[in-house]
């Protein structure tokens, strides 16, 4: 079964162009070699910690987009505690949050067109209806600045 991960690792600062590089076309290899596929990749550049880690104050941050399974992420995290140049790594799977977010608006939208069918309306909205008070460049007026001020 194919999901969607993302990759983030932390690169020590001591490491060159080069070897970043390196790190991803390893990357991508096990991947290729277990049936996964690399959509994208981030190199966010080099960052100030927000704590030291060890002796580094800084690193380099990539973030890799990935398809696969878990036996592949499996692989790709243990490669990835062993290698010295990194620092630190996360992999977490982001297809879950798209699936939640997907039946969320489909129970939405489904209890919508019941109301709307009750109420004796097509189950659909027209274009340009909207709910009454709805204002169509979307600010919340419930936080005014004026009010903080004084």
């Amino acid at each position: 079964m194919t999901r969607k991960y993302e990759l983030v690792y932390l690169v020590s600062p001591d490491a060159t162009d080069p070897q970043i590089a390196d790190l991803h076309t390893q990357v991508e290899a096990i991947a290729q070699r277990l049936g996964g596929t690399i959509e994208k990749t981030d190199n966010w550049g080099r960052r100030k910690l927000a704590y030291e880690i060890g002796p580094h104050k800084e690193g380099t941050y990539v973030v890799e987009y990935i398809d696969g399974g878990g036996e592949l992420m499996k692989e790709i995290d243990r490669r990835l505690k062993v290698t010295d140049l990194i620092i630190r790594h996360l992999v977490v799977r982001v297809d879950e949050e798209q699936t939640v977010i997907e039946r969320t608006r489909g129970q939405r939208t489904e209890t919508s067109r019941r109301r709307r069918i009750a109420r004796g309306l097509p189950p659909d909205r027209a274009p340009g209806e909207g709910q009454r008070g709805e204002v169509e460049d979307d600010r919340d007026d419930r936080f005014d600045m004026s009010e903080v001020e004084r």
